[in-house]
């Protein structure tokens, strides 16, 4: 199933579960604003070569819109527009001022130079400078862009707009940067975990975890469960994959990892198949790479007894990426915020309001389970859309 069908499923089981009326399920659906704009560039061998760039702006009803942008050879129209819905549902879930957007170029990073991803940057802002903004559309980081992006973009916007920190999140410290930002998904997966953990009666200390993906995110959440003292037993990246039932020694595999590349080869570990991570016997599964992994072909053998994201099956308890992933989101709105006060936070409250939003949003939306008898994935969309809906209400903006 295709991103967009998928996000419109479970909101349209959402939409039904509330009883919305489909004058305003039209209104909830509908993007704000679709941008669609052609990036040409010269490479460095002076040849011209140009690009696609999309930013869609779905929902504002809570707040200005957020979302990243991402440079990917499949970034087209309705991947970004199921993103940036999705970011909509997430940060109501979050609870956050925001609405959601979400952008991208059709180019693949790796075939780019540095000075052709600057110059490409440069121009997609140039192109789309008026329709984004402090309280209207605010950036950040995605698959193929960091921090670097980040600054790019915030140094072409001032050029049009006087020197705005805010426009952008996920930027480097000595640009108003957050402390614990880089870090912060990894942190809100393991947040999250502790507290569904601990209403079965666990704790990370006693669990066996498994991890698919290794980038940043798989990284941090690796070493932030391994310093609470769980027992990560095996994790994949492209390169391939390593086990070992007694834990894994995450520092050294993260240091193996920088220096080769990625995990295979690494001698404190077996390898195994990449393709079998996903059934590996564990009490915790997180699929930390891109989403899709499991589905009906895969579902019947995963052996998981919790998962942090993906699909429903029966005896396992799944919670969905909309509230697991949702800590770089709310880092994001906390250097947004500091940007706004020209006050910066130290890493102990970045961390520290990080949990206590984790876990509000956690107890949240387990409450929009017991109210509406659905399943945490269900009753996570169920909140995200009603809270939009709401507000969508009381702005009077419904069709």
């Amino acid at each position: 199933m295709k991103p967009l069908e998928a996000t419109n499923r479970y909101f349209r089981q959402a939409v039904k579960i509330l009883g919305i009326d489909s004058k305003l399920e039209r209104s909830l659906l509908i993007p704000f604003r679709e941008i669609k704009v052609e990036c040409t560039i010269p490479k460095d061998d002076g040849t011209l070569q140009s690009f696609v760039g999309f930013r869609v702006q779905h929902d504002n009803s809570r707040g200005p819109m957020k979302g990243g942008i991402r440079y990917h050879p499949e970034a087209d129209p309705d991947e970004v527009n199921a993103l940036a819905q999705l970011m909509t549902w997430k940060t109501a879930v979050a609870n956050l001022p925001y609405g959601g957007a979400k952008g991208g170029i059709g180019c693949n990073p790796r075939d780019l130079s540095i000075h052709e991803l600057e110059r490409l940057t440069r121009i997609f802002i140039q192109k789309i400078h008026n329709v984004i903004g402090i309280h209207t559309d605010v950036p950040a980081p995605d698959m193929g862009t960091n921090a670097q992006t980040m600054a790019w973009i915030l140094d072409e916007y001032s050029k049009f707009h006087g020197y705005s920190p805010a426009i952008v999140t996920g930027k480097p410290l000595d640009l108003g940067g957050s402390v614990g930002r880089e870090a912060a998904t990894g942190r809100g997966v393991v947040y999250v975990t502790e507290a569904l953990l601990a209403d079965h009666g666990k704790s990370i200390s006693n669990q066996t975890f498994v991890i698919q993906g290794f980038g940043n995110v798989g990284q941090h959440t690796a070493q932030l469960l391994f310093e609470a003292k769980g027992r990560v037993k095996a994790v994949s990246d492209i390169t391939g994959a390593v086990k070992n039932d007694s834990g894994l020694d995450i520092p050294a595999l993260m240091k193996h990892a920088q220096e080769n590349g990625g995990v295979k080869g690494f001698k404190l570990g077996d390898p195994i198949d990449p393709s079998s991570i996903l059934m590996e016997d564990c009490d915790v599964l997180i699929p930390a790479a891109l989403g899709g992994v499991l589905n009906g072909e895969n579902a019947n053998n995963v052996k998981a007894r919790f998962i942090i994201e993906i699909f429903a099956k029966k005896g396992i308890i799944v919670l969905p990426d909309i509230l697991a992933n949702s800590g770089g989101v709310t880092v994001s709105y906390f250097e947004w915020v500091q940007n706004k006060q020209g006050f910066m936070w130290d890493e102990e409250k970045v961390n520290m309001e990080l949990q206590r939003y984790i876990t509000n949003a956690y107890n949240s939306v387990k409450e929009s389970c017991k109210t509406h008898n659905c399943s945490l994935r269900m009753g996570a969309f169920t909140l995200g859309v009603e809270r939009v809906a709401r507000a969508t209400v009381l702005r009077g903006w419904e069709a």
